[in-house]
């Protein structure tokens, strides 16, 4: 799949910057199953950084307590690691909320 057909396909949101693509208007052509699948999908992604950057930060904090003469470096990494779970998590609570929309939607457009 191509990066133009791929966006042209999937209407990603950036939180910063919501707008609608070209054809993006809830038009009868619209595959509401294929659009909630791909919010599923992506929900499940953000859920999986969340677990492994949680596990890596956890494995930073132990290093740290190992090997004591680099500890600062490790304590920097288990922060950064911690971050990205955080991030992980707002992405993951961001595709749940367009996973709700797609399914109001499918329903919407299926009990019509």
């Amino acid at each position: 799949m191509s990066l133009e057909h791929h966006h042209r396909h999937h209407h990603h949101h950036n939180i910063f910057n919501q707008h609608k693509e070209k054809g993006d208007e809830k038009s009868p052509n619209v595959d509401y199953k294929k659009d909630l699948k791909h919010h599923k999908h992506m929900e499940h992604l953000g859920k999986l950084g969340v677990a492994t950057a949680t596990a890596y930060a956890l494995h930073e904090k132990h290093q740290a307590k190992k090997d004591p003469e680099h500890a600062h470096k490790h304590k920097i990494k288990e922060e950064i690691a911690m971050t990205a779970a955080v991030a992980s998590a707002g992405f993951a609570l961001h595709e749940h909320h367009h996973n709700k929309q797609a399914k109001k939607e499918a329903n919407r457009h299926h009990h019509h």
